[in-house]
């Protein structure tokens, strides 16, 4: 992409959008279109073609969606389907229509199957089962990429998609009711760790930026001493990617010329010989795999919290392995730059200070 390119960053509030906003700026890209959800509900039509017919657009990185854990795609089940449906369908057919050659789709590595063999390759998506407890949101997100690839077949168009693993860092979603493993560890032991101190005005201030407490964590909070409750076993596998990372990766991906990124989404011999000549879309992982046990010793020594951990094994662990096979890319010579240690050490800084300034 030239860098006076004008580009369209949808869901630039969030942790991802905000994270491409930093990337491109710092690569000197600087005509970067936002608009917030006051300005542009991305699930209405009308409103994105009015937006793509008054906008001269290059590019479009799609970060928008709604996302969240286990909890909240298990329960909001229509509303993850339905509003994940909506975004994409209106911006990729939008910008379609508007005659922009450059989209990339950000996915989810809950489109494979729960069954997956591990590490999960491209090739293996729709080959078996969904994780029922996620499924609506995988199916939107598979369909979101199955219209990428549709497009730049039927239509000639350029557009990409990224699987992005489980992803971390400023901005993340901290509300505990429906916020991913990580940032629910972070602000469990935040918490507790406040508890243990007994700074109430700590507490204040936490849930006036972050939400209400649920009653289940200020149960344990409230123990003497305080106690942080965890989901599931913690025997469960999973990989954390920082979103500056991801966002590094997107960036590389969109300025891959057209041979490079056919050359990088060659099916492997076995799959060619089923008629899978190329993948849609491209894993992005850090690689390296971590029990959920292991993350939370990592999290808690990191805020500092010395008390008890208790492990809830009625709550659900979801898939108990998930690595993503990165070998695609990491064969262009692309490759994280932040360790997880040092991710995690620089989220709970960036969370402990908007969590003590209270109020945004």
């Amino acid at each position: 992409m030239d860098k006076t390119a004008r580009i369209y960053v949808a869901g630039h509030n969030g942790m991802v959008g905000s994270a491409l906003l930093r990337c491109l700026a710092s690569q000197g890209y600087q005509e970067l279109v936002t608009r917030t959800h006051a300005e542009l509900d991305l699930t209405h039509q009308e409103a994105v073609n009015a937006f793509f017919a008054g906008e001269d657009i290059d590019a479009v990185f799609l970060a928008a969606a709604k996302v969240g854990g286990i909890h909240a795609n298990n329960t909001y089940r229509g509303d993850f389907i339905y509003q994940n449906l909506m975004i994409q369908t209106n911006v990729i057919h939008e910008a379609y229509k508007a005659g922009i050659k450059q989209l990339l789709f950000l996915g989810s590595s809950c489109i494979f199957p729960k069954q997956c063999p591990q590490p999960m390759k491209e090739e293996h998506l729709l080959s078996g089962y969904l994780e029922p407890t996620n499924e609506p949101y995988a199916i939107a997100k598979i369909a979101g990429i199955k219209l990428c690839e549709s497009y730049n077949r039927q239509y000639g168009t350029r557009y990409r998609a990224v699987m992005p693993t489980n992803l971390y860092g400023p901005n993340d979603n901290y509300d505990l009711q429906n916020s991913h493993v990580l940032p629910a560890m972070i602000r469990k032991f935040h918490l507790a760790d406040l508890a243990l101190n007994n700074d109430l005005d700590g507490i204040h201030k936490d849930e006036a930026r972050f939400g209400a407490i649920p009653e289940d964590i200020r149960q344990a909070i409230e123990e003497k001493p305080p106690k942080v409750r965890l989901w599931g076993s913690g025997a469960a596998r999973r990989e954390f990617l920082h979103v500056d990372d991801m966002a590094a990766a997107c960036l590389f991906i969109m300025q891959m010329s057209d041979d490079q990124h056919h050359n990088c989404c060659k099916s492997s011999p076995e799959f060619a010989a089923l008629g899978m000549d190329t993948v849609s879309f491209i894993n992005v992982g850090s690689g390296e795999e971590i029990t959920i046990r292991q993350l939370a010793d990592t999290i808690g020594r990191t805020v500092g919290f010395g008390g008890e951990m208790v492990w809830d094994t009625a709550k659900p662990d979801g898939m108990m392995r998930k690595i993503m096979d990165t070998s695609r890319l990491r064969q262009t010579g692309w490759a994280p730059q932040i360790d997880l240690k040092t991710g995690i050490r620089n989220t709970c800084q960036d969370y402990r200070d908007k969590s003590m300034a209270g109020t945004q």
